[in-house]
């Protein structure tokens, strides 16, 4: 590759440090030189005058799922949204499901959640962690993947137990699958304890994988068993805020195994759980005065994207699929939503269809539950459960009320207010259906909204905390920061035009605005706002 020079930019270079005027040198996949205005400028094959745009290292989406992309030869026309809203990698296997590690044995369970996170059916070329980036590699990834290891991929891996606790040989086999996937490339441990398997994780087991992540000196990101104050996943008499006593659980594994902590999508699902935002941020910081290494992070939206299985009970799913048949069933599930629903404040019209994964009913995509409860003529709650029993419990659901609403934001403002919040998208990126928004411009709506509009933080505070405060928290070496040596990945941006296009009047959010160009290890993979077709320059970023 020939050397670039993005010349007279505002040079926001990741490590926090004040702008200035000044120009980039890429040469190949590093950067060559930053160079201050008024020096001297180096020979190269190309010059780009950027016109006093931002110059800043390429954003890391440190929530993201899209490594059940990344295996797909086709994933470009898919992911390309987000490079076009300058993400130049991803930290994939969230939420406790990562691609690998699998066995033949028990592909099954690892099959039912990939038809939730893909876009098409997983083709399953690998066992090891190390055989899928081995895979990504040879498929050329759009993108560069840094790969945690997920704990509920690692019992069907491990473990032959389905729920619950397991036997003590059990045990020992997650966690040598663990070390393994850790020796393999994998950055760090993920938990999804408010999904099957993990909801029904004791809390002994999650304190033995965080002990071995805290031993390999890997950070565990972790989905808490409860986002809202009431949940499925404790006793409905525990009448203090769930969300705050799943909290307090995973602080208290943290003190115990002295884990570093990552804290997902630092949410309040429902409007009667805003109010506990103030004691959830003061429970992080209490523990970080403590000396616990806590960070979390969130999405700029009110909304964001889960399974529909996501508001059903552990006891229900646990019955499945006979529950979906039972009156008895159903009726204690009709009376347990309609008490939840008034004491969270969360409801129906808050259920929004991203891809209701049933042939033939692509036509519900975008719709409330409410809206297809109405097409249906039935109740909302038999619309839920037809769309779960149908979809296998695959349709993916935009879920609104979280942290706010449009008007009223408090709770995700607090949040993004925070200085321990780094930034993700938690996006499920499908060809079909209803996007969510954070897929075309999380990062976009930060450095618009949050930076220039309502002046929340500095722009050199916003890309550190999208930049080289991710890649800290990760390992990621040389990515992060615009400094000679590291990896060419850039974006540059208008600082006075960059925004996302959010969803307005029954139309879904579109791309984003002010992003010019971006670099992917030194590749100009987007021009003018648009994906270059055929690049694929992004690397597998092994732990």
């Amino acid at each position: 590759m020939a050397a670039i020079l993005l010349r007279n930019g505002r040079v926001v270079d990741g490590t926090g440090a004040a702008a200035f005027r000044g120009h980039v040198l890429i040469d190949g996949d590093r950067l060559e030189a930053v160079i201050p205005e008024g020096r001297e400028l180096p020979a190269a094959e190309e010059t780009i005058d950027v016109g006093g745009s931002v110059i800043s290292p390429g954003f890391i989406d440190m929530h993201s799922h899209s490594d059940w992309m990344l295996w797909d030869p086709d994933h470009p026309a898919v992911l390309r949204c987000l490079l076009e809203q300058g993400v130049t990698t991803v930290v994939g296997g969230n939420c406790g499901f990562s691609p690998a590690p699998v066995r033949p044995e028990t592909l099954e369970r690892v099959r039912h959640y990939s038809a939730m996170l893909a876009d098409r059916p997983v083709a399953f070329a690998w066992n090891s962690v190390s055989e899928f980036l081995d895979h990504v590699e040879r498929t050329g990834p759009v993108l560069n993947l840094a790969q945690l290891v997920g704990h509920a991929s690692v019992r069907a891996r491990g473990a032959d137990t389905l729920r619950g606790a397991m036997n003590p040989t059990e045990q020992r086999k997650c966690l040598d699958e663990m070390r393994r996937a850790f020796d393999e490339g994998a950055c760090g441990l993920s938990f999804g304890l408010g999904y099957d398997p993990g909801m029904y994780s004791p809390l002994e087991e999650i304190q033995a994988f965080c002990g071995v992540a805290k031993e390999s000196d890997r950070p565990v990101s972790v989905h808490i068993k409860a986002l809202s104050w009431l949940s499925p996943c404790y006793p409905a008499a525990y009448l203090k805020p769930h969300n705050l006593r799943a909290l307090r659980e995973m602080l208290d594994v943290a003190r115990k195994t002295g884990a570093r902590l990552q804290l997902s999508h630092f949410i309040f699902v429902g409007r009667k759980t805003w109010p506990t935002a103030d004691a959830a941020l003061r429970m992080v910081d209490e523990a970080r005065r403590e000396g616990v290494d806590v960070m979390i992070d969130a999405f700029p939206y009110t909304c964001g994207n889960t399974t529909i299985n996501a508001v059903l009970p552990y006891w229900f799913l646990a019955g499945l699929p006979d529950g979906y048949r039972s009156a008895w069933a159903r009726a204690r599930l009709r009376a347990e939503f309609a008490i939840s629903f008034r004491l969270v404040g969360f409801f129906y019209r808050d259920f929004q269809v991203m891809d209701v994964a049933v042939p033939g009913w692509e036509e519900l995509n975008g719709l409330t539950v409410e809206e297809i409860a109405s097409r249906w003529g039935t109740s909302p709650l038999k619309a839920v459960l037809r769309l779960s029993e149908e979809s296998g419990g695959r349709t993916l659901m935009l879920f609104h009320a979280y942290s706010g609403e449009p008007g009223n934001e408090g709770p995700l403002e607090s949040v993004l207010r925070h200085e321990a919040c780094l930034f993700e998208t938690d996006v499920v990126v499908k060809s079909t259906g209803y996007p969510n928004p954070a897929a075309l411009g999380a990062f976009p709506r930060i450095l618009g909204r949050y930076v220039r509009d309502r002046k929340f933080f500095s722009m050199e505070s916003a890309v550190n905390r999208m930049t080289l405060a991710s890649a800290n928290r990760f390992g990621l070496g040389d990515r992060g920061a615009l400094l000679p040596g590291r990896a060419a990945d850039v974006v540059v941006f208008d600082a006075g035009k960059i925004s996302d296009t959010p969803p307005a009047d029954g139309r879904p959010a579109g791309r984003p605005k002010g992003i010019a160009h971006v670099f992917l290890n030194g590749a100009h993979v987007v021009k003018d706002g648009e994906y270059v077709p055929g690049l694929r320059a992004g690397r597998v970023l092994r732990g």
